[in-house]
């Protein structure tokens, strides 16, 4: 056999719903997300933003503890607010 068969990773994507177009921005993926990995993917969000005019108020997110504090500090900075869903995805896969 030449090489063998790649195998399986878990990869996490962090990806926003713009819910008045039906688009979907993938902002990043990694196999090892940090505080600081997701952090610096909330400012590269909200400079996007800013560069296509985007009006955004409110960000919708899970609970999920991968998300430092950093991540609603930044866009609180940027006049956005992360609302954590009041929902629980137990389970959800």
């Amino acid at each position: 056999m030449a090489g063998s068969p790649p195998t399986p990773a878990r990869l996490y994507v962090l990806a926003v719903i713009d819910h008045a177009t039906p688009r979907v921005r993938v902002l990043g993926s990694t196999a090892h997300p940090t505080a600081a990995w997701v952090a610096q993917i909330a400012r590269n969000l909200v400079m996007d933003l800013k560069d296509a005019g985007c009006p955004v108020k409110y960000l919708i997110r899970d609970r999920d503890g991968k998300y430092p504090a950093a991540f609603d500090t930044i866009l609180a900075d940027a006049g956005r607010s992360g609302t954590p869903l009041g929902l629980r995805w137990v389970g959800f896969r």
